[in-house]
């Protein structure tokens, strides 16, 4: 049984302790709360264990018994998750986590360099295995790495093009965003394709982005040129594909589904947990070949699509060799396609 720490419990962290929840092969052994709100009110209430990172008198207070500090955590659990705002993930390895001997995962915000490895379990999930500190990369990046990763792999990439139209804010995050208007990335290429290739180095992959006002979900246009000029890959060919591929669902205008809207009300009817999508949802009737390009349109839901990952992550680092066996577990675990 893996013993799993969560330290940050916002929007991330939450929802990767409720995953190690519905692991057979895990326990939580606690997380940390920066401070007392809502989400550690609740946490508690289920019988979470509590750790403070900082102020412990003051949850103490508010009637919340803490388990210990960060570093009590540490020696409880067999490794962390850390889920903290960059760059607290890089500190925390470097105060914290060497210290204290235990291995950690940090998220996709922290630079490639804050660990030894950056992950998306379907791309090189074998680099992870025994590794001490590994990133497991963005929301976004994890969107493009899960589609590009399946093309190639049944077609060969010889190189991507990608706008990113990300969304502002999370749908809890009431002071940021923009309001009323459109914000550029002016860094060519956006951090994204780059971010791309720590996990597939061999394909070359551009990406612009605009912030754009929504806290739904972030949209891709992707433009990918295969091997051999795409000789005698159709469209259905790659509908086909993605229909198949773990993580990756079809989703179809004819249903009704037009827009991010309908991908999360249609994420409602599923039943999942927060009504969460994990999978990255490519529209059938956004996909087509034009002079040999392939073009299509992908929803990635930034608040949960990174937790399966965050799941593998953990077998792998703990010693767990089998990609295809971790991913199925974690997939059925979570109501994802698989």
């Amino acid at each position: 049984m893996i013993k799993v720490g969560i330290v940050g419990f916002g929007t991330i962290g939450k929802r990767i302790a409720d995953a190690v929840l519905l692991q057979k092969d895990m326990k939580l052994a606690g997380v940390t709360a920066h401070s007392y709100n809502y989400r550690i009110v609740n946490a508690h209430k289920r019988g979470i264990s509590i750790f403070s990172h900082t102020d412990k008198d003051n949850l103490i207070t508010h009637g919340i018994p803490v388990a210990g500090d960060i570093n009590a955590l540490c020696e409880e659990a067999d490794i962390i998750v850390d889920c903290a705002p960059k760059p607290y993930g890089m500190e925390n390895r470097e105060k914290i986590y060497e210290p204290n001997n235990i291995k950690a995962i940090l998220q996709g915000g922290e630079k490639a360099h804050a660990a030894e490895v950056s992950f998306v379990a379907q791309c090189n999930y074998q680099d992870a295995i025994d590794k001490d500190y590994v990133r497991v990369v963005s929301c976004n990046t994890t969107g493009l790495a899960r589609t590009i990763k399946a093309l190639d792999a049944a077609f060969g990439v010889d190189f991507v093009r990608a706008t990113l139209i990300r969304r502002a804010a999370d749908p809890g995050q009431t002071k940021k965003g923009p309001i009323n208007s459109i914000i550029p990335s002016l860094e060519l290429p956006s951090h994204h394709g780059p971010d791309v290739r720590t996990v597939l180095p061999h394909i070359e992959v551009f990406t612009t982005a605009v912030i754009v006002p929504t806290t739904l979900m972030h949209m891709h246009n992707l433009s990918v040129v295969l091997k051999n000029g795409t000789r005698g890959v159709e469209a259905e060919d790659v509908l086909k594909l993605f229909e198949k591929t773990p993580r990756v669902r079809v989703v179809h205008a004819d249903q009704g589904i037009l827009g991010t809207a309908e991908v999360m009300e249609y994420a409602r009817d599923l039943g999942g947990k927060r009504s969460d999508m994990m999978d990255i949802c490519v529209w059938d009737k956004g996909l087509g070949m034009h002079h040999g390009e392939l073009f299509f349109v992908q929803a990635v839901h930034q608040e949960s699509d990174v937790v399966p990952e965050n799941i593998d992550c953990i077998r792998a680092m703990l010693g767990e060799e089998d990609a295809e066996k971790s991913m199925a577990l974690t997939n059925k675990s979570l109501g994802m396609k698989h």
